[in-house]
């Protein structure tokens, strides 16, 4: 053996311990990769069902929001209809109930003045 055998034989080696040296660690991200495929298929797996429950919410809360525009429209309808009865009340019937209040009001009124001339008298 000649020095430049041994000198193969040694480069030889080094190289082989070298390669040694960075295959832990390539084996090592090989399973940290294997790790993070089967978490991100587990959150998939996770995530679609929740994603399915929330369109069908959404839906759902679609629907309550019409049902609820429906009924406050029809609650404006029924206020404006109020408003414009107890308009026409106050128009047609108010004049005349004030005047018959007051009317009523001026009745009693002389009508006790006279019982308590009256009552002076006896």
């Amino acid at each position: 053996m000649s020095v430049g055998d041994v000198a193969g034989l040694i480069a030889a080696i080094a190289f082989v311990l070298l390669v040694g040296f960075l295959a832990v660690p390539l084996i090592k991200l090989g399973r940290v990769l294997d790790e993070t495929r089967s978490s991100v298929k587990e959150i998939t797996d996770h995530t679609v069902p929740v994603l399915d429950e929330t369109a069908t919410l959404v839906a759902s809360s679609n629907t309550q929001l019409e049902n609820i525009d429906t009924v406050t429209t029809a609650a404006a309808q029924v206020s404006e209809n109020v408003s414009a009865l107890t308009s026409l009340f106050a128009a047609t019937v108010g004049g005349p109930m004030i005047k018959a209040a007051a009317f009523s009001y001026g009745v009693r009124t002389a009508l006790s003045g006279l019982a308590a001339s009256a009552r002076r008298g006896r």
